[in-house]
C-alpha cells in the first residue's frame, strides 16, 4: 500500500520567526498549536513526499495534493511516481490506482477518526493524545525559523511510534512531518500552499469506481 496510508493511520507550510521566537516555552507552543487546529475544519495543500524502509534501506519520492476535514475525512491525491487516489468519508476507505484499473475498498479504520490518522483531531487536542517536547530544548526552531516539536503517542501503533512536526510559530500551519514507524522506517513531508477552513464539500471525500475497474477487499 501507499506510504501515505502509513501516514494516515499514524495521522497530518516557510517563513522566518517573529524575534524572540526563541524564548517561546513549550507551553506556549503547545497552545499555540490546539488553538489553531482546534479551530480547523478543513485543510488543502501540496506536499512532496519522502519515505525512508529502514530494512530495505530505500528511499521513494513521491508528491501530491492532500485534502483533510473533521471527522476522519481526507483524500490523498499522488501524481508522482505513480498516480493513485486515498480517500475516506471517515466510514469507508478507497484506494485507487489507475495503472491497475483496481480500487481496494474497505471499512476505514477506527485510526483513522482518532488523532492517529485525523491531525485536525490530533494538533488539536495535543496534550490528550501525545507526550510532547521541543526536539532540540535548548533551541526550539529549525534554521527556518520553525517551532519543532517531538510528539510520542500515549498509545503508539505499529504505524506511529514517533512524529516530529515543524510549524510556523505565527499562523502555526504545518511545514514538515516526519512520521516514525516500529521499525524506525520514516515518512517525510513538506507542506507548501496551505488554504485552511476554506469549506471543502464532502463531496470530495467520495468515491465511485470508474466502470471497468477491479474492486479488491483492502487488506
Amino acid at each position: 500500500m501507499a506510504p501515505a496510508v502509513t501516514l494516515l493511520v499514524a495521522t497530518l507550510v516557510l517563513g522566518l520567526a517573529p524575534t524572540g521566537v526563541t524564548a517561546l516555552t513549550l507551553d506556549e507552543a503547545i497552545r499555540g498549536l490546539e488553538g489553531a487546529y482546534g479551530r480547523m475544519t478543513d485543510l488543502r495543500a501540496e506536499f512532496s513526499q519522502t519515505a525512508f524502509n529502514k530494512s530495505l534501506n530505500s528511499t521513494i519520492p513521491a508528491q501530491g495534493a492532500v485534502y483533510l476535514k473533521k471527522g476522519g475525512k481526507l483524500r490523498w491525491e499522488y501524481s508522482e511516481p505513480t498516480k493513485q487516489e486515498i480517500v475516506s468519508d471517515g466510514k469507508t476507505l478507497w484506494v485507487y490506482t489507475p495503472a491497475l484499473n483496481q480500487v481496494n475498498m474497505g471499512p476505514a479504520p477506527e485510526a483513522l477518526a482518532g488523532p492517529a490518522g485525523s491531525f485536525l483531531a490530533g494538533l488539536g487536542q495535543l496534550r490528550e493524545h501525545f507526550d510532547v517536547r521541543f526536539l532540540n530544548p535548548a533551541q526550539p526552531t529549525d534554521a527556518e525559523g520553525n517551532v519543532v516539536l517531538d510528539l510520542t503517542p500515549k498509545q503508539p501503533l505499529p504505524t506511529l511510534s514517533r512524529l516530529i512536526l515543524a510549524v510556523e510559530s505565527r499562523t502555526w500551519e504545518l511545514r514538515k512531518a516526519v512520521v516514525y514507524d516500529q521499525f524506525e522506517s520514516t515518512v517525510t513531508m513538506r507542506f507548501t500552499k496551505i488554504a485552511i477552513n476554506s469549506g471543502l464539500s464532502d463531496r470530495l471525500f467520495t468515491f465511485v469506481p470508474p466502470p471497468g475497474a477491479a474492486t479488491v477487499p483492502l487488506r
